[in-house]
């Protein structure tokens, strides 16, 4: 079954449908990882830490979060609490089709490079 297909059978992989509201997927709390809770919290019970690493980290100053930028231009997000908050699960994968068409656009600028004779890093 080719990733086409894989889409078709399960129409909720991109959205917000609800269904997985009350699942044991949608939430995980690693309570003895040595940084937790990694972000500032009173709600302890519903730390998510199943996305320990943003997904929406990638949309930039799209992702919806409270964050801001070092003066190196990093991104700081420590003071957001939407991937941690287990009712947020929703929200998060509601956005991964952004993050597919993010990805098929930045594949798009590179394919240029590659048929030029570039490999990936700028060398030939």
């Amino acid at each position: 079954m080719d990733e086409k297909d894989v889409l078709k059978e399960i129409p909720d992989l991109y959205e917000d449908n609800g269904m997985w509201r009350g699942s044991q997927y949608s939430f995980y709390s690693h309570t003895k990882c040595e940084f937790f809770p990694c972000h500032q919290t009173e709600d302890r019970e519903n730390f998510n830490c199943l996305f320990c690493y943003c997904p929406l980290y990638a949309l930039g100053d799209q992702c919806g979060g409270n964050f801001k930028y070092t003066y190196g231009g990093v991104k700081d997000c420590s003071g957001c609490m939407i991937p941690h908050k287990r009712e947020n699960y929703g929200y998060i994968i509601g956005r991964f089709g952004e993050l597919v068409e993010l990805t098929k656009r930045r594949a798009a600028q590179e394919q240029p490079a590659k048929e030029d004779g570039e490999e990936k890093g700028g060398q030939k």
